[in-house]
């Protein structure tokens, strides 16, 4: 279990790279590209990054200090509609990079026992700091892959 979830961590600590790299050299139209039909764009899956590893690095803190606290859902359909994913997607490469930075080396100092802690979540009921380590070390690699894959589709 040990080794997993060093490499689950290594997974946080990367994501902001691969990100980044899998976003150069792309211009502003292509960034505005969806990646599937009725899809993100580009530049609203990397702002997505951002706010869901920010929601994400907020609710492992609070299951490290409070007990069973209960974690607030969002619409992530909605804040990706909200006028910041107008920004500049080197602003969200930035913020991953100084969040997941914190975040892994909050990972790297947890305890065996702080793993099982638990909140309650309205819509996924009761999670664990493990299970959400899980979720967060592949989120990343997905939507990474999502762009990939358009660059592929696209010839970028």
């Amino acid at each position: 279990m040990l080794t997993e979830r060093r490499e689950k961590i290594r997974k946080i600590k990367d994501l902001p790279k691969i990100a980044e790299q899998s976003i150069k050299g792309l211009s502003e139209e292509q960034l505005n590209t969806v990646y599937r039909k009725g899809g993100w764009t580009v530049k609203q899956v990397i702002h997505h990054l951002a706010d869901s590893h920010l929601n994400a690095f907020v609710r492992m803190k609070l299951i490290l200090t409070e007990e069973n606290p209960t974690l607030k859902p969002y619409d992530q359909d909605e804040w990706a509609k909200l006028s910041d994913s107008e920004c500049s997607v080197r602003d969200s490469v930035l913020i991953l990079k100084g969040l997941h930075k914190r975040w892994t080396a909050l990972l790297k100092k947890v305890s065996e026992n702080a793993w099982k802690r638990t909140a309650f979540h309205p819509e996924n009921g009761n999670v664990t700091l493990e299970s959400l380590l899980n979720t967060y070390s592949n989120h990343g690699e997905h939507h990474v892959k999502q762009i990939l894959e358009l660059r592929k589709a696209k010839n970028w």
